[in-house]
């Protein structure tokens, strides 16, 4: 007798529900009890990495000579020097007080935008760990039409005077499933979710310390931006005395009281002056497109500032105090406490995959060939899962864990020793920035005395230009001595509410603006 094999065929028609937080197993089918759960692997650095903002030292521009100890810059990087586009939800009228400067940077600079973001991301984990502590259900309905060949699972029927078909079907039935799978008792899963609760904290953390960022750059940017007019206006200030001296020592080479190189000599002052002007004008438009980046405004130089910040003694405390201050409200710190934390769980749920494990599953199912003709069946399972032995893969997790903890802890000190620092560094910034506005006061008003009498003794015929153009320079230095005095002890009291934490609600202590007021020169 010949037999012809054929190929199970069939035609199924799916449909499946789903209300399942996190899915173990295949989709319909209780998840597999004796499948290992892995313990979090967290990044070994706790630190976000994720662009800076900073004071440093560098040379103020457009100046050749001075005796000036402190230019400091802020110098921002990373998503912190951009920001999404502010006028469509602030309105702008194209005149900026530093309140409303930071209400923006705080809203659209990318730098407080990408952590609000990360810190969604870190709630979205918590709730996908915490999903395996939840009832897993799945529910399916299916319709098949199968044709089986028996011969290909091994079936031969073979009697005299009778014919058996090895082929069945087609024939159709359908399923209506419900599975539901809980886990028990997992401590490695308990303490992924108490980890991922961890990180979600820090980055809570991460994303005030970002904002304590952005008030610093934006502050800082602010500040560059007056400094800038600031040298501006004296370097105007300035070029009008020169053209005065130049026009002075030309009536007088006309009358043959001063030769041709006295005339000479005011005059390569004035250029001097008109080169300086185009140099300070050219930073002052890049400051104002730099602060409008970010600030989410149009990145143009076609707006005004409306505050100014004269010299005012700064209101501290002592450092000690300033230090305990910080460590109670610095965002950072709190964060690498928060990463110390998720780590020491992380580690603790590597060492509890040595640990068994329950959890139980079961599915109830109506099977018939129609829902009129149909019948329910269900199976329930419990089990207890024991690692044995996995491969040495238990052991690594632990080792890598325990790094990521060692790592995680030396950071905290570090933190921790950083602030300090930062906090002593401000208040040497504040004295030293304190005495030199006092010392540039000074050395301002005794330069323009000097230049007094220098032109008036140039109009008696007892000195040339020389001596008046000597004395310009000096009183052009003395100027921008000042101004960058006090933008440095601005500086450092923007940078104190950056160290002692929460810098937005310690700005208006610190730094008190003067709507309208003339720059102190």
């Amino acid at each position: 007798m010949k037999t012809t094999l054929m190929k199970p065929s069939g035609i199924a028609l799916s449909i499946v529900f789903a209300s399942a937080a996190f899915a173990q197993g295949p989709l319909g089918a209780p998840a597999p009890s004796s499948a290992a759960t892995s313990a979090t692997s967290l990044s070994a650095s706790g630190r976000t990495g994720q662009g800076s903002v900073g004071i440093t030292e560098q040379p103020v521009p457009g100046t050749t000579t001075s005796v000036n100890t402190l230019n400091p810059s802020v110098q921002i990087s990373g998503p912190y020097s951009g920001s999404a586009r502010s006028t469509a939800a602030m309105p702008f009228n194209g005149r900026l007080s530093l309140d409303d400067a930071l209400k923006r940077g705080l809203a659209f600079n990318l730098g407080s935008i990408g952590m609000t973001q990360s810190l969604r991301q870190s709630a979205a984990q918590v709730r996908v760990a915490r999903s395996a502590l939840l009832p897993n259900l799945t529910g399916s309905l299916n319709e098949n039409v199968e044709q089986v060949d028996l011969a290909t699972f091994g079936f031969r029927f073979s009697a005299p005077g009778f014919h058996i078909p090895t082929v069945v079907g087609p024939f159709n039935y359908f399923t209506l499933q419900a599975s539901l799978s809980q886990t028990v008792a997992n401590m490695t899963t308990v303490n992924n979710y108490r980890a991922a609760r961890a990180t979600a904290r820090a980055n809570r953390y991460n994303l005030d310390d970002a904002r304590d960022l952005v008030t610093l750059a934006v502050g800082g940017a602010y500040l560059q931006v007056l400094a800038a007019q600031a040298r501006v206006n004296a370097a105007e200030v300035q070029l009008n005395t020169a053209n005065a001296v130049f026009h002075q020592s030309s009536e007088q080479h006309v009358e043959g009281v001063l030769g041709k190189l006295n005339v000479d000599q005011s005059q390569v002052r004035t250029l001097t002056q008109q080169q300086q002007i185009i140099t300070l004008r050219n930073d002052l438009a890049k400051q104002k497109i730099n602060l409008a980046r970010l600030t989410g405004l149009p990145p143009t130089a076609d707006y005004q500032l409306t505050d100014t910040f004269p010299f005012s003694p700064a209101p501290v405390e002592s450092v000690d105090s300033a230090i305990a201050k910080a460590d109670e409200q610095r965002a950072d710190l709190k964060s690498a406490q928060a990463q110390v934390d998720a780590a020491e769980r992380a580690l603790s749920a590597a060492r509890a995959e040595r640990l068994p494990s329950a959890s139980i599953s079961g599915d109830y199912e109506v099977i018939g060939m129609n829902p009129g003709n149909s019948h329910g069946a269900f199976s329930a399972t419990g089990s207890i899962n024991v690692p044995i032995w996995q491969g040495g893969r238990i052991a690594g997790d632990i080792a890598a864990a325990e790094a990521v903890l060692a790592q995680r802890k030396a950071e905290l000190e570090d933190t921790r020793a950083q602030i300090e620092a930062e906090v002593r560094q401000v208040y040497l910034d504040l004295a030293a920035a304190a005495g030199q506005v006092e010392v540039a006061r000074k050395n301002l008003q005794v330069a323009q005395e000097a230049l007094e009498m220098t032109r008036t003794r140039m109009e008696a015929g007892v000195v040339n230009t020389l001596e008046v153009v000597q004395a310009q320079e000096t009183l052009s230095s003395a100027q921008l001595d000042l101004i960058d005095s006090i933008f440095a002890h601005n500086v450092a009291k923007l940078n104190l509410a950056r160290a002692l934490g929460h810098a937005n609600q310690q700005i208006p202590s610190l730094l008190k603006p003067q709507p309208g007021a003339p720059p102190d020169r």
